[in-house]
């Protein structure tokens, strides 16, 4: 690296060389020999006073001995490296020359092992020189930072620092005005900032502005850094505008961003925060919910630092839009601990308002201008653009007159796209408040809530996003005496309940229904409702699933083995544990990494299941990824106060417990390897035993009510003639043989030998379903088209099978 360097005279050198030394005598004299002890906090020293005192010049020497000392690896006392740090912060009269010969002994120097003390320093110089200062520096800086990128340091804190002051210093001796790894490094960010901004970003003092902003690392600001940011934003042309285009661009993001660039926005909203105005607590919601949501649905945000940061903000500000981001990311967001800090705000926000949390998700859910029938309108090119709720979903459609248009028309893609990117970003908004809504509504199930009716009207069926789930659930109203269950309909007096046998009922207070409440005649006059067609649900409600307590559970008391010893597919077990709103620590080759316990709270927070799963295997492949978890023990706990209390199974409510155990038996009915039709091509012969004892044996409650599904819904399809149903099995009689499909696992045997068929349907089965989120279900009812048809089959992997 030392070619790379600018080279000074001889006598600069010899002068920086006696600096350093003559300083080290000094620091001796001034600290004594404690700050070669084992003090990790250099500030509780008695001479650290008279080291404030000094004058800037007069620090430079001691830290000039300190970087040298690093460089040769000898740095080794705590207080040491606390000294050389603090140094290195403070202002002093720093040159060129001294950047020189700094990186001259790390070039020379060996270092501290894989703690790059010895960057410290000629870091926090680059970070501070003017630019032209930096000149011919940028190719040395750049090896530099090549060696923390390469060798990160153990010490997080001290990586950032040394990322960010280099980056600093690369970007002002290159003359850039952005970060250079903000064009670099932040996928397409950067190009949307420049062609957003343009010739702003050349205004007097962008670069001092951005710059500063790089350096934040706490969460909330300090005074001399406000106060810092303040000045420069007073003084950089277009600043606001710098300000509030980075943060749009961001706000239209779709990847995961690099600390360095979540440190920069996470300023950048506190500027912006600044402003109380309405535009500028709109785009604070944007950044907020851009930050905060996951790019893959791995539960982990984007920007995590600027989401915590811009939480906190956004829960200071007044008006509607807070309460209707925060009540959205409430369920939306995965992150345990940013969910937390969501939740928390949120109640903030309704204890401020005199009302339960629960209550402020109700009344908090963003209509987003769509009238009472889930529909927008307006005029755009002369063409009506209408975005609407259809089928659950948001969609964007164009009308010339009375005819519905097949795509956009050229006189709005050409002559209005900002209109139409507008209308665009609606459908998203929308779509986001539709997917964290039905979440919601579903989680009511494990709720013991009710309403009065005028409320529930109002909240469940009258709000344009809400209520095209609650039009189309089953209700209970009743007086506290008794329940009656409808569906919601309009009659002459408003909104009312009409059940099955067609009778209309209204009552005083009004709630969820779930079958574990009802009486299995009720339950099964509402199933064969559903399948009928009578009725769309957006979740599993009338089909859903039932867990009541078992013999064995009452024996062990406070723990269920129900759905102990399977293995499953880890890391789409994991994932759909986070789907699932579960929290739990990932398995790994680490401390602790061997085991976990997935947690999510229910009953409207009040309640905590816990479902433990530990590794199975140790570790396969090169990344030391986690590939299977053998699953174990389901635990209750009860709110204590701030912590929570170990129940036994039989004081947990009805609906908790059995949608806790619903939660787990998707798990291992969804990840299972018992579900993996092409298991036996896998060479993986450890948990054969398993996958055919799971895979073909007893029905989960999951599984039966597919069983029960399918036993209304096939004598309607033209299946009718072709299939029967056995207690764990559904038969298909093809015209080349006959087939059984395990209810449980989706697995195909042929008969008479049983032989295993491996089939992956490619589509989805030629029937509609009440309900989308059986994958196996879905999975079931292909397969049975397919093999009911089998002289028709091409794929050339089945037919293989088949002639063996």
């Amino acid at each position: 690296m030392e070619q790379l360097i600018p080279k000074l005279a001889d006598v600069w050198q010899e002068h920086l060389d006696a600096d350093s030394e003559a300083s080290g005598r000094r620091l001796g004299n001034v600290l004594g020999t404690e700050w070669k002890g084992w003090v990790r906090d250099i500030t509780a020293l008695p001479g650290w006073a008279a080291v404030q005192a000094w004058q800037p010049q007069d620090r430079r020497g001691p830290a000039m001995h300190l970087h040298a000392l690093a460089c040769a690896g000898r740095l080794d006392w705590p207080a040491q490296r606390d000294l050389l740090r603090h140094l290195a912060a403070q202002d002093a009269p720093w040159t060129s020359a001294h950047l020189s010969w700094c990186l001259r002994q790390v070039a020379r120097g060996a270092g501290h092992d894989g703690e790059l003390l010895h960057l410290e320093l000629p870091a926090a110089l680059a970070a501070g020189l003017p630019g032209a200062q930096l000149v011919g520096h940028r190719r040395a800086l750049e090896a530099v930072l090549a060696i923390v990128e390469e060798n990160p340091p153990v010490d997080v804190r001290l990586e950032r620092r040394l990322r960010t002051a280099l980056n600093i210093g690369i970007r002002k001796a290159g003359d850039h005005v952005l970060p250079v790894w903000l064009g670099q490094s932040a996928g397409t960010l950067g190009a949307a900032v420049q062609d957003r901004l343009g010739d702003v970003l050349r205004g007097t003092g962008v670069g001092d502005l951005l710059d500063h902003c790089s350096t934040l690392e706490k969460l909330t600001p300090d005074v001399r850094w406000r106060r810092r940011a303040e000045q420069l934003l007073a003084a950089t042309a277009g600043g606001d505008d710098v300000v509030r285009g980075i943060l749009g661009c961001f706000a239209e993001h779709t990847s995961y961003v690099l600390d360095e660039a979540d440190r920069l926005l996470r300023a950048l909203t506190w500027l912006l925060a600044a402003d109380p105005g309405p535009a500028a607590t709109a785009l604070l919601a944007r950044v907020t919910d851009t930050a905060a949501l996951s790019a893959r649905g791995d539960g982990h945000p984007r920007a995590p630092l600027t989401a915590n940061a811009s939480v906190t903000l956004l829960a200071r500000r007044d008006g509607d839009v807070p309460l209707t981001t925060l009540a959205r990311l409430s369920t939306a967001v995965r992150n345990k601990g940013l969910q937390k800090r969501v939740r928390a705000a949120f109640a903030q926000l309704g204890e401020a308002r005199g009302r339960t949390y629960a209550e402020m998700l109700e009344l908090c859910v963003d209509t987003h201008g769509l009238d009472a029938d889930g529909r927008h309108t307006e005029q755009v090119g002369g063409h009506q653009a209408v975005v609407a709720l259809v089928d659950e979903r948001p969609r964007l459609s164009f009308r010339d007159g009375e005819t519905v248009l097949r795509s956009v028309p050229a006189a709005v893609r050409d002559g209005f796209p900002a209109d139409l990117k507008r209308l665009q970003e609606l459908v998203k908004e929308i779509g986001r408040t539709v997917t964290a809504e039905r979440r919601r509504v579903e989680s009511v199930l494990s709720e013991e809530r009710d309403w009065a009716y005028a409320d529930w009207v109002a909240r469940y069926l009258d709000h344009p996003v809400t209520g095209v789930f609650g039009r189309s659930l089953i209700w209970e109203t009743g007086d506290g005496e008794g329940w009656t269950a409808g569906i919601p309909v309009r009659d002459r007096g408003g909104w009312a309940l009409r059940g099955p046998d067609g009778l209309t009922v209204r009552g005083t207070r009004v709630r969820l229904w779930h079958p574990v409440r009802a009486a299995a005649a009720q339950v099964a006059r509402w199933r064969d409702h559903v399948a009928a067609g009578a009725l769309r649900q957006p979740f599993k409600q009338a089909f859903r699933e039932v867990y009541r307590l078992t013999p064995a559970e009452e024996q062990t008391a406070t723990y269920s083995n129900r759905f102990a010893a399977h293995i499953l597919r880890y890391r789409q077990a994991n994932a759909l544990m986070r789907v699932r709103g579960w929290h739990a620590g990932y398995l790994g080759p680490w401390d602790g990494g061997h085991h976990s316990a997935a947690a999510r709270e229910l009953g409207g927070g009040g309640w905590r299941a816990s479902f433990d799963h530990t590794l199975a295997d140790g570790m396969g492949g090169g990344d030391h990824e986690a590939r299977y978890c053998g699953t174990d023990q389901v635990r209750f706990a009860r709110r204590d106060g701030r912590g929570w209390r170990d129940v036994p199974l039989a004081e947990v409510p009805v609906p908790v417990f059995s949608e806790a155990m619903r939660d787990v038996d998707l798990f291992v009915g969804v990840t299972s390897i018992a579900a993996d039709p092409q298991w036996a091509d896998h060479g993986d012969r450890r948990f054969d035993e398993y996958w055919r004892s799971a895979g073909f044996g007893e029905l989960t409650p999951t599984a039966q009510m597919r069983r029960e599904a399918l036993e209304r819904l096939l004598p309607r399809t033209r299946l009718a003639g072709r299939t029967s149903l056995g207690e764990r099995w559904l038969r298909v009689r093809g015209s080349l043989g006959a087939y059984r499909i395990h209810l449980g696992s989706g697995n195909v045997l042929r008969e008479p030998d049983d032989a295993y068929l491996c089939i992956v349907p490619a589509r989805s089965p030629a029937v509609r379903l009440p309900f989308d989120e059986d994958t196996v279900l879905n999975a079931i009812v292909a397969k049975a088209f397919l093999l009911a048809a089998d002289e028709k089959i091409t794929d050339p992997s089945i037919l293989r099978q088949l002639r063996r």
